[in-house]
Order: C-alpha cells, then sequence, then structure tokens
C-alpha cells in the first residue's frame, strides 16, 4: 500500500521524469486509484508524460477510465481530444452505457465522437444506439459517422436500419452504400437497386458498384432489367457489376436474345473511361466472342505499354485468346502495325484450338520482319501439328536467324521422322551459331534412332573438340551401355569438358556398378579441378553403391570446392567412419572448409562430432562459432552428444 501511495503522490509532482515513472508503474501495477490523476496528465505540454498516462490507462481499463476520459473529448486541444478518442475506441466498451449515452448530448461533436468510438466496440449491443442515431439525429454528420461505425462493426443486424437510411441526403447515403458493402446482407440487394431510382448519379454510381463488390447473384436479374433505362456511364458500371456477379461462364448462359444485347453493352463499355470498367468488359467479351469483340479487346490492348501495364496487357491477350480465331483476328495478322501482329500472335499460342488460324500464320511467316518471324516460329513450334513439318524444313533451309532456326529445329525434333530429317539435323551441328547447335544436338538425340547413334560413333572420332563434346554428350543420352567402350575412351579425353560430359553419363546410371566406379574412379585424381569436382558431385548422388572411401579420400584433395562437397555427401551419408578427417578438417585453413566440415559433424552427430564442436565454439571467426552453434543443436534435437 505504501508504494501506492508513492506513486499517487509521484503523479502529483511537478517533476515530469517523476510523473512519467510513477505512470508506467501505475500501468504496470494497474493502479485503478490513479486514473483520475492519469488523465489530467494526457493534457500535458511533455510529450513523455503524456505518452506514460495514455499507456497506463489503456492498460488499467474499466470503467473509471472510460468515465475519467469521456470529460477530455470537450477539450479544446485537439492533441487531447485526439488521445482521448484512441484510447476510448480501445477500452470503450468497458462502460457502454456511458459511451451510448454520449449520443443524446446537446453537443453534436459529442455525439460525433460517441458514434466513432462505438463503431470500435465490436459489441453486437452497438447497433441498436448507432441505428438510432442514423436514423433519427437531426445532424447529418452525426448520421454519416453512425453508417461508417456500423460498417465497422459488420453486424448483419445493422442491415434493416442502413436499408432504410438509404433516402437520407447524399453525404450519408455514401457511408450507408459503404457499410452495406461490408455487410452483404441479401435484404440489401433489393433496397439498393430501389434506391437508383431517387439517387444522384454518384450515387447510383457507387450503389452499382457495391452490389458487384456484394456478390449475390440475386442482384443480376435486378440489375439486367436496369440496363437499358440507364444512361451510359451508370450502365457500364451495371456491365461491370454484372461481370463480376456472373463470371465469364454464366455469361454464355443467359438467354440468345440477351446474349446479344449484352455483348452490345460490352462493347460500348470496353470505351469507358474507367480502366476497371474496360477491364470487366475485356473479360466478358473474352467468354462472348466474336469479331467485334477480338477488333474492340485489341483496340485496347495495342495502347497498352508492355512493361507498365503489363498485367492489363496479359489479360488482354488471354481475352483474345479465350475469343478464339476468327476473321478479325485474321485481319490483325496482316496489320502493318507489328505491335497488334505481336499481340494476336501471343493469343494464338494460348487459344486451345488454334488450329484454323495455322495456315494463316505460315503464309504470312515470310512477309514479316525478324521480331515478327521469332514470335511466328515459336508459337508455330508450339501449336503447329507434325503434317506441317515441311514448313518447318523450309525455316531450316531458307533462314538464318538463330532464334527461328532454333524454334524450327525443336519442332523437328519433335515430330519429324528420323529417316526424313536426320541427316539435315545433324547437319545442324556445324551451324557457326553454338545455341544452334545445342538445339540440334537435342533436337537429334530426340530424334533416338540406331542410325543417329551411328553418326554420333562416328563422330567421336573427330579431331574438332567440340564434335567429340557433342558425340559424349549425345552416346551419353543413347544407348549407354552400348556406347562404355567410347565414354571410357572419353574419360581419358585431353579436353577436361569432354571428361566431365563422360563422367556425367557414365556415372549417372546404376547398371553394372562395378565397371562404372572403377571407369569414372581414377577421375579423382584428375589434373583438372573442375573434373575432380564433378566426379565428387556425382558420387554423392549414387545411391547404387557404397562410394565412402573414394569421397574420403576427396577430403585430402588440393581444391577447396572438392573438398567442401566431399564433407557435404559424407554427412549427409551420415558417414562416421569419416568423423576422424572431418575433425581434422576443423583446422582447414580454409574457413569455407572448416564450415562445411563443422555442418557434416552436425549432421552426423555423435559423441566424437560433439567434442570436437565444442572446441570450435570459442573460434576467432564469428561465422565459425555460429556454425558450430548451429551444428551443436542439430546433434542436441537428435539426442546425441552430450
Amino acid at each position: 500500500m505504501s508504494e501506492h501511495k508513492h506513486i499517487l503522490e509521484q503523479l502529483g509532482s511537478d517533476n515530469t521524469e517523476d510523473v512519467r515513472e510513477a505512470a508506467f508503474a501505475a500501468g504496470d501495477l494497474l493502479l485503478k486509484e490513479a486514473v483520475p490523476l492519469l488523465a489530467t496528465h494526457l493534457e500535458s505540454a511533455n510529450l513523455g508524460v503524456q505518452e506514460a498516462a495514455e499507456q497506463a490507462i489503456r492498460k488499467i481499463g474499466g470503467a473509471p477510465a472510460v468515465q475519467a476520459v469521456i470529460p477530455l473529448l470537450r477539450s479544446d486541444e485537439a492533441p487531447a481530444r485526439n488521445i482521448s478518442m484512441d484510447i476510448l475506441r480501445e477500452i470503450g466498451a468497458d462502460d457502454f452505457d456511458s459511451l451510448t449515452r454520449l449520443l443524446h448530448d446537446d453537443d453534436p461533436d459529442m455525439r460525433i465522437f460517441a458514434s466513432d468510438i462505438l463503431g470500435s466496440c465490436a459489441k453486437v449491443d452497438a447497433v441498436r444506439p448507432l441505428c438510432e442515431a442514423l436514423l433519427r439525429d437531426p445532424e447529418v454528420n452525426v448520421r454519416y459517422q453512425a453508417a461508417v461505425s456500423l460498417g465497422s462493426l459488420a453486424f448483419p443486424e445493422a442491415a434493416e436500419c442502413l436499408n432504410n437510411a438509404l433516402q437520407d441526403e447524399e453525404w450519408v447515403q455514401f457511408s450507408v452504400i459503404e457499410a452495406l458493402t461490408k455487410i452483404r446482407a441479401e435484404s440489401s440487394v433489393n433496397a439498393l437497386v430501389r434506391a437508383l431510382d431517387y439517387s444522384s448519379d454518384l450515387v447510383a454510381s457507387m450503389i452499382v458498384d457495391a452490389l458487384g463488390e456484394m456478390g449475390n447473384i440475386k442482384a443480376v436479374s435486378l440489375l439486367l432489367r436496369r440496363l437499358e433505362s440507364s444512361p451510359t456511364p451508370l450502365r457500364n458500371k451495371i456491365v461491370k457489376a454484372v461481370v463480376q456477379l456472373m463470371g465469364g461462364k454464366l455469361l454464355n448462359l443467359l438467354p440468345d436474345k440477351e446474349h446479344e444485347r449484352f455483348r452490345e453493352y460490352l462493347l460500348v463499355a470496353i470505351q469507358d473511361e474507367e480502366e476497371d470498367i474496360q477491364d470487366a468488359a475485356i473479360f466478358g467479351l473474352g467468354f462472348m466472342g466474336g469479331d467485334k469483340a477480338t477488333t474492340a479487346v485489341m483496340d485496347i490492348a495495342a495502347k497498352l505499354n508492355p512493361d507498365r501495364d503489363h498485367e492489363r496487357l496479359v489479360k488482354a491477350v488471354d481475352s483474345l485468346a479465350s475469343i478464339g480465331a476468327n476473321s478479325a483476328l485474321e485481319k490483325e495478322l496482316h496489320s502493318e502495325d507489328e505491335y497488334r501482329v505481336q499481340i494476336a500472335v501471343e493469343a494464338i499460342a494460348g487459344m486451345s484450338d488454334p488450329s484454323p488460324i495455322i495456315p494463316v500464320l505460315m503464309e504470312l511467316f515470310w512477309s514479316k520482319d525478324r521480331d515478327v518471324q521469332r514470335a511466328l516460329v515459336s508459337v508455330l513450334a508450339s501449336v503447329a501439328a507434325a503434317e506441317e513439318i515441311q514448313f518447318f524444313l523450309d525455316v531450316l533451309a531458307k533462314h538464318n536467324d538463330g532464334n527461328v532456326l532454333k524454334a524450327a529445329l525443336t519442332f523437328i525434333g519433335k515430330m519429324g521422322q528420323a529417316d526424313e530429317v536426320g541427316d539435315i539435323l545433324f547437319s545442324m551441328l556445324e551451324h557457326p551459331y553454338d545455341d544452334v547447335k545445342e538445339v540440334a544436338l537435342d533436337a537429334c538425340i530426340a530424334l533416338a534412332d540406331d542410325k543417329m547413334g551411328q553418326r554420333f560413333r562416328t563422330l567421336f572420332a573427330s579431331e574438332d573438340p567440340l564434335n567429340r563434346l557433342m558425340a559424349t554428350y549425345a552416346l551419353g543420352k543413347f544407348d549407354i551401355d552400348g556406347n562404355l567402350d567410347l565414354l571410357e575412351t572419353a574419360l581419358e579425353d585431353s579436353v577436361p569438358d569432354i571428361r566431365k560430359v563422360a563422367l556425367e553419363a557414365v556415372a549417372d546410371v546404376c547398371s553394372d556398378v562395378d565397371r562404372r566406379l572403377q571407369m569414372v574412379l581414377p577421375r579423382l585424381h584428375d589434373e583438372n579441378s573442375e573434373v575432380r569436382l564433378a566426379l565428387v558431385e556425382l558420387l554423392g548422388k549414387c545411391d547404387c553403391a557404397d562410394v565412402s572411401e573414394p569421397l574420403m579420400q576427396a577430403l585430402h584433395d588440393g581444391d577447396d570446392w572438392v573438398r567442401m562437397r566431399a564433407a557435404e555427401a559424407l554427412g549427409k551419408r551420415r558417414e562416421r567412419t569419416a568423423l576422424p578427417a572431418l575433425v581434422e578438417m576443423l583446422n582447414d585453413d580454409s574457413p569455407l572448409v572448416t564450415i562445411k566440415a563443422i555442418e557434416a559433424l552436425g549432421v552426423i552427430g555423435g559423441k566424437t562430432a560433439f567434442r570436437a564442436l565444442l572446441s570450435m565454439v570459442d573460434s576467432d571467426s564469428p561465422e565459425i562459432q555460429e556454425a558450430a552453434e548451429l551444428a551443436i543443436g542439430k546433434i542436441q534435437e537428435q539426442g546425441e552428444g552430450a
């Protein structure tokens, strides 16, 4: 009790630091007796005192706190009023009756404040007094705030009074409509539609937006009836709301007459200045289709910046793809505007059935410039049928652009018959562009016939290292067992990249494991560190045999990365025989190697690992310390070590 008395005395002090400390203490002790004094300090000129008093009152709460703060709502000082409002929004529900009595105060500002605060109380009991204020208060700002608070509370019990308030003046209607949108009561749909008859254009626009957001399908028929009689701006809003409510698929279920009429309304709405209305029209036209729809959507898409308006452009392209192939799209493909052509081509790529338009694309290809040709051939390569292969063979024979050639090669490798296109594809391995060679190589491999295999076996004997590299890669993709002798030769090639490719081919298959290991393990001593690293990484993935011994040999490699990958692989295998070597690696000159050894020890676990890791916790390196602590934590999680 003496402590309480001391706090109260300090709150009355002239020393601001004493008052601040006392306020914090009163809050921590939930000292209700301090509330009147704390309330006076909410008007303090010292921000520190003010903050401490506010925090304490929030903590203490209760009816006395509410009653002590309410008078400050009448303060002439705006900061004090604002703080009081914030506090009461949090604790006002502790004395609900005191707040509701304020709704009958003679001062309209107090009634506004009370309406605001009640919107934060999260009590359904607040609906009735707020509804009374909404329907009966003579001050428009009180009614406005009451509607806002009813929307914040979002209790369905408020729907009826909000529906009735739709006949209030425009300022109140704004907040009523917003509140009804949040509550989403079914009874409000009819009330909102009826309100269209007596509302201003601005309010009517808000009502239509609200009906769209509320998502009640019941509103569709009511809105459709209003389309013809509504002025164009409002009609466009209604179109957007109907699209929101029905979605694309349901639009196609409209009766034929309404379907055609609504498509015409969409074609008007797409010209609206508001982007959200345009976007709704674009979406709707994607399902309703037609030549006019294609042209209208393309007109919007062609004005969009691909960087700034990327999302809108994607939606427009999706809409064009949904509409599908038609004469309007074909006309766009013949346009002199390259951007429109590219949009059309992109839309065709997304069509479920682009077959009707494919002949047009092939016909146009040779008349377009390079960038459009790239787009055309890319789409054709993804949608054309096998019967169209001659077009792609012509492209290979006549074109010289690398991107175009790569698309053609991909198609031919996927769709071609080996006996018809094998020689052509193989000849492309001599193309001057390396990226074209790579795609040609994949296309040759995709054919996967014996004759192609023989071509690569012959190519393997080439003096050109690049030819041997391509041959080695291909032989590793064909009949590996049948080509093991050549791959073994490749492992001894003078070119490191060829040795690496041969390693990947031989070590990545589990058949005849013993022979394969005999072939690849000598590469542990390869003069090239990248070859050794490739082997260690492959051994780390090997599940076909026990490769712990060669991995432990790699722990003594002269290259840091080889040692790190070996440690990592042994850790994943939880190879306890590697513990002595891993402990020795803790003294490695490379901090990265040390950290990898620490991580491996943490995974393997056990007393040996635990003791070794403890010695690293005092390392001079913060990174090594952290790694050791994490590794020890892993061992403790496993229940091992200590």
